[in-house]
């Protein structure tokens, strides 16, 4: 992966981690992500003009990513609704590299170095320590919410995948992106009204404000991680994109005063050196 890449690809883990923030604001976690998704699909329509649909070759890939988005909204906003940011959040994205470099491996001919394998799995681990340190001794353990985090790092290992293969189809990264984000606001929105009616209106609206530079992060994280994916291997753009618990456990130390005990320190600082490990293999 080469330096611009790589620095792209961090920057989008800031904003992919910024993003989820705003899902713990004081609304229903699956009502902020309508707000986010919505405001996603709006920034990215005026895009479509320019980029126009991408290929067809690419459309099955974005139908199944479509589907896939919309399962990983719903499970990861249920893990933020049963425990906090700083133990859901990691779970779910620790877990996802060292799967999509197992999938992406064995069934898409994704091909890694040993080293590479190595700083993943280093990665990985670091990101899912995160969360197992944040816990105290006697601390109640709520399994459906960690079953949801599991379910949540499957769907991310599914979609990753299907982006970046879709994106490779499109011939245009930036047609896929526009297309994907624009579709995918609507699903999500007739899910809620659907579920709960009108009143959700009512409920999200004074959240408004947030939601846009909510929408505004998630469009431009995932934006870059599907360009990237058409630069560099699949499985090395998501492990690098899962960074983002760095910047998720420094905001849930700031803004959400969640715990930041020495142990996530540490947990941190392997991150920072599979990192070093994945950048100079």
């Amino acid at each position: 992966m080469d330096l611009v890449t790589f620095c792209a690809v961090i920057a989008a883990a800031a904003m992919h981690a910024g993003w989820n923030a705003f899902v713990k604001v004081k609304l229903d976690p699956l009502l902020a992500m309508v707000l986010i998704a919505g405001f996603a699909a709006l920034l990215a329509a005026p895009a479509l003009p320019v980029t126009g649909w991408p290929a067809a070759a690419s459309w099955p890939w974005l139908a199944t990513s479509v589907v896939l988005h919309l399962g990983y909204y719903l499970a990861l906003t249920e893990g933020y609704r049963r425990a906090e940011m700083s133990q859901i959040y990691p779970l779910a994205r620790g877990s996802a590299p060292m799967l999509t470099v197992l999938v992406g491996v064995t069934f898409f001919g994704e091909v890694l170095t040993g080293r590479q394998v190595i700083a993943v799995v280093m990665l990985g681990f670091g990101i899912m320590l995160v969360s197992l340190a944040g816990r105290h001794p006697g601390q109640h353990r709520d399994w459906k919410a960690i079953g949801f985090a599991a379910l949540t790092a499957v769907l991310i290992c599914g979609y990753t995948l299907v982006d970046g293969y879709g994106a490779r189809a499109a011939g245009d990264p930036h047609a896929y992106s526009a297309a994907l984000f624009v579709i995918e606001g609507f699903p999500l929105l007739a899910y809620v009204l659907w579920q709960r009616g009108r009143k959700a209106l009512a409920e999200m609206r004074p959240f408004v404000w947030r939601g846009m530079v909510g929408g505004a992060l998630s469009l431009g994280a995932y934006w870059i991680a599907i360009w990237a994916m058409t630069r560099a291997p699949i499985p090395l753009v998501a492990a690098v994109r899962e960074t983002s618990v760095l910047f998720a456990a420094v905001i849930a130390y700031v803004f959400l005063n969640e715990r930041l005990l020495w142990q996530r320190v540490l947990a941190c600082a392997i991150i920072v050196a599979s990192l070093a490990l994945l950048r100079a293999s």
